[in-house]
């Protein structure tokens, strides 16, 4: 047997003894212990670590996502602007184009309503000039007369004899003399009276048919009503009576040629709901900051399947070719215009009035 053998077996034995009392020694035990406890919270910050660590890369993450989301709905945002502000040039376009198509069909359709009532009109106007022509020639002939027994008279200046006035008494007998003279100015009135109504029937129809843009200024809403009164005076004189029940009216702020557009539709309305003959009644009223005119007739009324219609535009109950079914659309769009409203009360058989109610002053 070697004899180193024995020495080795020796030194593991003492080995094995040494590890041994190292293993079960007290203070080994506790620096394993807190070794092995260092080491779990050692374990455990590094797991909340690598887990803050993954929170953070999922929330990077999370931003930069957001962040591309931000950007791509920014540039669509700007397409989107883009495409407002070219629409919204658009439609600054088309409601500049609405307004000057609204204009030209309220021209039109007071055009079309003085083509209507141009028959009367010039009916209106033969008449006055008629009696006026009348009146001048007998004026012209009585004038001519009167100048001959001045001459006369001339004649026989200064001679006492009554012998040579007696053909001046006769012929002042012969042309009554006296009925001439109290005539001659009643004629001149009634001649100047018919020239001055060609004058307000003439300068009514030109006002009434003179372009108006959305001018406003104080009126007279009265002198707006007579004005048109004359101007539908033939289409109404033969069917009603018109009753004017005026109130005490402030001046109104408004466009004053588009308002006696709506007046003329409802006058011309009322007059042609009248069957034989009746009663136009217009009645004004002011109620504080506002006024209202009232147009009232005895005609047919208007049925209550029809009434919910009546302002659409091109409806209308007249036979084809007596209307366009325009006349109380635009009223009703002239009198939103004005920011006031105009309603309507009616029962078949009984007569409508139709009320418009407007401001005094235009609203800011």
């Amino acid at each position: 047997m070697n004899a180193t053998y024995p020495i080795a077996l020796f030194a593991i034995a003492v080995l094995v003894v040494a590890l041994a009392i190292w293993r079960f020694d007290p203070r080994t035990a506790f620096l394993r212990g807190r070794n092995n406890a260092l080491e779990a919270q050692v374990k455990r910050r590094t797991g909340e670590l690598e887990g803050v660590l993954r929170q953070y890369e999922r929330t990077v993450l999370a931003l930069e996502q957001a962040r591309a989301m931000m950007e791509e709905e920014i540039e669509q945002r700007k397409a989107v602007q883009q495409r407002l502000e070219i629409e919204k040039d658009e439609q600054r376009r088309l409601i500049h184009e609405l307004e000057e198509t609204h204009l030209q069909l309220l021209q039109t359709e007071k055009l079309a309503s003085i083509g209507q009532l141009a028959a009367g009109v010039a009916h209106e106007i033969n008449n006055p000039i008629s009696f006026v022509h009348a009146n001048l020639n007998t004026l012209k002939s009585w004038v001519r007369q009167l100048l001959e027994v001045i001459v006369a008279q001339e004649a026989v200046t200064g001679a006492p004899a009554a012998s040579m006035l007696a053909p001046v008494a006769r012929m002042t007998g012969d042309l009554d003399l006296d009925y001439v003279r109290n005539d001659i100015m009643m004629l001149i009135e009634e001649s100047l009276e018919g020239a001055m109504r060609v004058r307000q029937i003439v300068r009514d129809l030109r006002d009434f048919s003179r372009p108006s843009g959305d001018e406003r200024a104080f009126a007279d809403l009265h002198a707006g009503l007579e004005s048109t009164l004359n101007v539908v005076h033939n289409e109404i004189k033969y069917k009603a009576e018109v009753v004017r029940e005026y109130g005490e009216l402030p001046l109104v702020e408004c466009n004053a040629a588009q308002l006696n557009q709506v007046f003329m539709n409802l006058l011309v309305n009322a007059a042609h709901a009248i069957r034989e003959h009746g009663t136009i009644t217009i009645r004004t009223a002011c109620h504080g900051d506002s006024v209202s005119i009232a147009i009232a007739d005895t005609g047919n009324g208007i049925p209550d399947h029809v009434m919910g219609r009546i302002f659409d535009p091109f409806f209308t109950t007249k036979p084809i070719g007596q209307g366009t079914g325009l006349g109380l659309s635009i009223s009703h769009g002239i009198v939103e215009h004005h920011r006031g409203r105009i309603e309507v009360q009616s029962r078949a058989g009984q007569g409508s009035t139709f009320i418009v109610t407007l401001p005094v002053k235009r609203a800011v």
